[in-house]
């Protein structure tokens, strides 16, 4: 027995020291189907509806009631393809539906303001659903959309304020609002619990739409707190209510990247997500899985489809973050272009953060160390805006600040992924 725990000990620590996972949670088994399944309900079911309601349409193109429907079934489409004409599509339309309606326009500009908040048009939203409050509307649902809208503009007090005047921890929309606003604050427990409350609101409903929303933002928090097998679980879950569900599989192609360091397995999973959905972020992944693995070709393929996938669409402010970083080292000045923009688009210390890295990609240190005192430091528990934090801190000279982050980060491996693990062990 004493020589088994020895052995046992060795190979834990030998494991440890090679980023490598000794319990495997993800079982091809378990959604193989998905995979390869040629299931499409999702799509099939948006497309009949965005069919039947255009012709509905076409006799009376002024025909209100047929609108909201049309825009409901463009959305779905988007949801299930990435396509993000399809989003602008709805967008059209629920303009059109706004400007006719007479006795439904405050229930068609929550739905405008939701397509812009998906479109990252966070200050259109705001505006629209504040001219709407004061009129004649639904002074609950639209409070519930505000707080989305205040709390992604970084203008937090707003937000609290909106959450206390919506109390009710029987309500499934409060519950979520709440643990966006505890993972906000950096309560991830409380944060899970809120979500464990909405999600069993939505399974006594049998809602599915409500189910797979609680599912999937369940199983990301229970990610970022390391219970990867809970997570794992609830993915699955979700597949199993809609088997077409990309985010599902693209979350368990990142369990099986960055906890098991199964490279082959998580290609081999978002190569069927991207079969049938478009989103320029799997570009992303699959360059970061090239660059773990060491294949610079491959790489660099990945990053050029990236931003040529952006080039292609509409995508507008959707990838402003992403870009900002993915220029701050090749293309500096560029970075810093989008940075500033963003900013005027949302002044948030995640945003922030990536200025301050911008300007330090530029040269300039003392700029980017300006931007983290005034903006991020205290304000914000997102992982890569600490790191870019430390990054910055180390730059100027300042390793108590670096120590104090990395030790922070330690609990975020999992969420970060291990392109980010080895930076952040050099620092």
């Amino acid at each position: 027995m004493k020589h088994f725990f020895i052995l046992f000990l060795i190979v834990t620590i030998i494991s440890c020291n090679n980023d490598t996972v000794i319990e495997q949670v993800t079982n091809p088994e378990d959604y193989n189907l998905f995979l390869y399944s040629s299931n499409q309900n999702s799509f099939d079911r948006a497309l009949f509806e965005k069919e039947f309601w255009s012709k509905r349409l076409r006799p009376d193109s002024t025909g209100v009631g047929d609108l909201g429907p049309l825009a409901n079934a463009y959305t779905l489409l988007f949801d299930t393809t990435g396509d993000i004409g399809y989003l602008i599509s709805a967008e059209i339309i629920l303009k059109k539906a706004v400007s006719v309606s007479a006795t439904s326009k405050d229930a068609y500009t929550r739905s405008l303001a939701q397509n812009y908040i998906s479109q990252h048009r966070f200050k259109e939203a705001k505006q629209i659903l504040e001219i709407s409050y004061k009129g004649i509307s639904n002074k609950r649902a639209t409070q519930l959309l505000l707080f989305d809208v205040f709390l992604e503009l970084g203008e937090y007090d707003k937000a609290n304020k909106v959450l206390g005047k919506l109390e009710n921890t029987n309500d499934y929309n409060y519950l979520i609002r709440l643990a966006k606003w505890n993972d906000y604050n950096g309560n991830l427990d409380a944060a899970i619990r809120n979500l464990e409350d909405a999600k069993k609101i939505a399974d006594s409903r049998k809602s599915k739409a409500l189910q797979i929303w609680a599912n999937t933002n369940l199983a990301d928090y229970y990610g970022h707190a390391g219970r990867i097998k809970e997570s794992y679980d609830l993915y699955i879950e979700s597949l199993k209510l809609q088997e077409d569900n990309a985010y599902a599989k693209k979350q368990i192609a990142w369990i099986t990247y960055s906890y098991e360091k199964n490279l082959d397995e998580a290609s081999r999973i978002l190569d069927s997500v991207m079969t049938n959905h478009i989103a320029p972020e799997y570009y992303l992944l699959k360059a970061e899985l090239s660059e773990f693995n060491e294949t610079p070709l491959d790489t660099e393929k990945y990053r050029k489809d990236f931003i040529a996938s952006i080039n292609n669409g509409q995508y507008g402010l959707m990838y402003s973050n992403q870009l900002i970083e993915f220029y701050a080292t090749e293309n500096p000045e560029k970075a810093l272009e989008i940075a500033n923009a963003e900013i005027k688009n949302r002044e948030t210390p995640e945003v922030y953060s990536l200025l301050a890295y911008a300007q330090l990609k530029a040269g300039n240190k003392s700029k980017a160390l300006e931007i983290i005192l005034n903006f991020v430091e205290g304000k914000t528990f997102e992982p890569k805006s600490l790191y870019f934090s430390a990054l910055i801190y180390k730059e100027n000279k300042r390793r108590d600040k670096v120590d104090e982050i990395k030790s922070e980060l330690q609990d975020s491996f999992f969420e970060l992924g291990p392109i980010y693990i080895k930076k952040i062990r050099d620092l």
